[in-house]
């Protein structure tokens, strides 16, 4: 009974510790008599008592670290704090774990330098728009510089650029200037194109009364010569009746005296003559036979 409780004893104590379940993502560094012997990856693994140790638990997850701001001196010498975000992941467990020690600190003071290095190649101004550039020339630098650490740098991410408090005045200073010059220039060209407007608004009121005026003119016009035409139609057809009905000579001298009474009304000033006196004594002959008809009866 004592012999099963010692080998019971020695399982729970032995045995069982040196079964290892590595999880998804996860590995485990394996040295043998204190020498490198392999890496385990997600499963079931044992390992000899005595002999075998972990020596590193290693994630292969994507990491990020946020390093704190940074002083660096620009080209034109102006000194600004840089904060940068550096995503990284571990692609050799073994060179993570023996390459160098603390590998997140050695990735920070890279960082450092190398952010260092690159905005004393710029000024102020090409530091504030070439974030790009920046990204991507740190992140080439710290990508070849960390790959005998097993590690690969994926994105590096400039997070602030802080330039000193008495730049900052003055770049606030100049965007509120530019923003008042933009302002004037859509205030002078809102009101070029409102006189514009107004005046094509004028010239085209302009042109339609001239229209409407000279249509106006066009319609009386039009309005007198049917007038004048219908009054000559009248006539003629008045003149074609009589005739038709075969009117005596005294009718239509009589019709010829009405005509000549409505040209001497008014205040006209010609004389009209008869071609031939005995027309005239005709027409005298005519009226006042006229005149004692209309008393006999």
């Amino acid at each position: 009974m004592s012999v099963f409780l010692v080998i019971l004893v020695l399982v729970v104590l032995i045995i069982i510790p040196n079964v290892k379940i590595v999880p998804q993502s996860q590995c485990y560094v394996i040295e043998r008599l204190g020498s490198y012997f392999m890496t385990w990856s997600n499963g079931l693994h044992f390992k000899i008592p005595f002999i075998d140790r972990v020596a590193g638990v290693v994630s292969l997850k994507e990491k990020v670290k946020d390093f704190a701001p940074q002083p660096v001196i620009t080209e034109d010498n102006v000194t600004m704090q840089i904060d940068t975000v550096v995503y990284f992941q571990i692609t050799d467990p073994k060179l993570y774990t023996y390459g160098v020690e603390n590998p997140i600190s050695a990735i920070e003071n890279l960082t450092a330098t190398t952010l260092r290095n690159i905005i004393g190649d710029l000024e102020l101004d090409q530091t504030l728009t070439s974030r790009d550039v920046i990204n991507s020339k740190m992140r080439a630098i710290l990508d070849e510089a960390t790959d005998p650490w097993g590690i690969k740098v994926n994105r590096v991410e400039v997070k602030n650029i802080l330039p000193p408090r008495d730049i900052q005045e003055a770049m606030e200073k100049q965007m509120r200037a530019e923003r008042e010059r933009r302002e004037a220039i859509l205030r002078a060209e809102g009101e070029k194109k409102s006189s514009i407007l107004i005046a094509e608004g004028e010239k085209q009121s302009a042109i339609l009364r001239a229209e409407a005026d000279r249509e106006a003119q066009i319609r009386v016009a039009e309005g007198e010569a049917e007038a004048i035409l219908k009054i000559n139609q009248a006539e003629a057809e008045s003149i074609k009746i009589i005739k038709e009905a075969k009117a005596d000579q005294s009718v239509l001298t009589l019709r010829s005296f009405e005509a000549l009474a409505k040209v001497a009304n008014g205040n006209a000033t010609k004389i009209i003559v008869p071609s031939e006196l005995q027309n005239l004594a005709t027409l005298g002959t005519t009226l006042s036979e006229m005149f004692k008809d209309t008393k006999n009866k």
